[in-house]
């Protein structure tokens, strides 16, 4: 199997989005309303969340629910509110070394990806990075260099709140740096666990462990990978080797630092390169940002893009992933 990988740049909402949500616009409404069009909020009850919560974010969410065909179900689905269950695996780091990085890898189902890097000028204000639901992100960066990721948290609690990847579009859209990013990643409600890594120019860096039944904490960690200070989901646990890519990526950070280059290298490599499709968590890409320089890169064994807020390319990359046993795939 394979994933056609696109890097697209739109500075204000028009055709490309709109083209785009076309194209996944049934994929996005099946899997949004799988458990029933009834147990999802309604327009107004997303509406209403998004003024309270994300207030900067309401009159970009109307443009697009416009764009996407102005359809209650379209609006419903694009509020990122009380959406359905999804786990990702992924790992993430801070390089130790003297310039701010932050890599990561994305574990996830492959039929349940954008496989798009959008770079946006959205209300003034430069974002790049892989979209989820064409609205939100699964990591990213602004033109101002804060960073940010997602990785899952590994608990099966579900509450009211939104969806992160859209928690990450708004601390891009309204963030410059770290205190200001904990700010809104503290108060804003998140629907699961996740933990979310950020990281500015100035290197600072914090990963707040999000829940919907509890405070968020703000933490000082260098690594996230999908458990938060404890286990707690151990079927899950052992699934995706959360503790063994945890303690693999902090000897590699307590030992001398090594060259930024081999950082990279070690998220192609077991075992935090997973292989596991199957299961619905194979690495589909690895992705570093460095703040400090405007620049990103999108990694595949084999392959590389380079992206800069200054020279992006609009160019697409066919990736073919190891056929799992078993799957159909």
């Amino acid at each position: 199997m394979g994933l056609l990988f696109r890097a697209i740049e739109e500075d204000e909402p028009g055709p490309k989005w709109s083209g785009l949500f076309s194209q996944y616009r049934d994929a996005y409404l099946t899997w949004w309303a799988r458990e029933g069009v009834a147990v999802r909020p309604t327009y107004m009850e997303g509406l209403q969340a998004l003024r309270q919560h994300m207030p900067e974010l309401v009159s970009l969410y109307e443009q697009l629910v416009s764009l996407a065909g102005g359809g209650d179900r379209e609006a419903r689905f694009l509020s990122f509110y009380c959406p359905p269950r999804y786990l990702s695996g992924c790992s993430q780091a801070i390089w130790p070394g003297d310039k701010p990085l932050l890599v990561r890898n994305y574990d996830y189902n492959p039929y349940a990806i954008d496989a798009v890097l959008l770079k946006t000028g959205w209300q003034g204000r430069g974002v790049m990075g892989m979209s989820d639901g064409l609205f939100g992100l699964v990591d990213g960066m602004n033109d101002d260099g804060l960073a940010v990721s997602l990785t899952f948290g590994g608990r099966q609690e579900v509450g009211a709140g939104f969806g992160v990847p859209l928690i990450l579009r708004y601390v891009l859209q309204t963030c410059s740096t770290v205190p200001e990013a904990v700010k809104v990643l503290a108060r804003v409600p998140c629907h699961m666990s996740y933990n979310v890594t950020v990281l500015d120019a100035a290197r600072r860096f914090a990963t707040a462990y999000l829940a919907p039944d509890r405070p968020a904490q703000i933490t000082h960690a260098a690594v996230a990978t999908n458990h938060q200070e404890r286990v707690e989901w151990r079927s899950h646990a052992r699934l995706t080797a959360t503790v063994e890519r945890e303690r693999y990526l902090l000897q590699r950070l307590t030992l001398h630092t090594e060259p930024e280059d081999k950082f990279i290298r070690a998220f192609l490599r077991p075992p935090l390169y997973s292989l596991a499709f199957d299961r619905g968590f194979g690495t589909l890409y690895t992705t570093t940002y460095r703040p400090a320089e405007g620049r990103m890169e999108v990694f595949w064994p084999g392959r590389e893009w380079v992206q800069r807020f200054s020279q992006f390319a609009e160019e697409q990359t066919y990736i073919a992933y190891p056929q799992a046993v078993g799957t159909g795939f």
